[in-house]
């Protein structure tokens, strides 16, 4: 699959919404990320064409298998490498930005070994 930052910001900002509020819309997801109600409008209709989510009757949106995956990996890589940098003595805040922008360079094998490395110091 290639990369799509925006893309996978979206989705993994739905799953942390959904895990926080069961339910999730658009004005939710602009208020998360802040972005502009049309921008996200336009992402979830492009991510609803790619049969990624379904945005339901009453605007509530639910991811379809293929996002629930995506969003699921991107949420894992970041919450991963955040721990792990926090664990290095990287304050909170600048671990979680680092997190964003490392999760979408770093490669599936050097991810791998940092997550095998991160579990062996729980």
């Amino acid at each position: 699959m290639k990369r799509n930052e925006s893309k996978e910001d979206y989705l993994e900002a739905i799953l942390v919404l959904k895990e926080q509020n069961k339910e999730v819309g658009q004005i939710d997801i602009a208020k998360y990320l802040d972005f502009s109600k049309p921008s996200v409008s336009l992402a979830m209709k492009n991510l609803s064409e790619g049969d990624l989510i379904e945005i339901k009757t009453n605007g509530s949106i639910d991811f379809k298998e293929k996002g629930y995956e995506i969003a699921k990996e991107v949420y894992e890589r970041h919450t991963i490498l955040r721990s792990f940098l926090i664990k290095l003595g990287v304050s909170f805040k600048n671990a979680d930005t680092d997190a964003c922008q490392i999760e979408y360079v770093i490669s599936n094998e050097s991810f791998e070994k940092i997550k095998k490395l991160y579990k062996s110091l729980e």
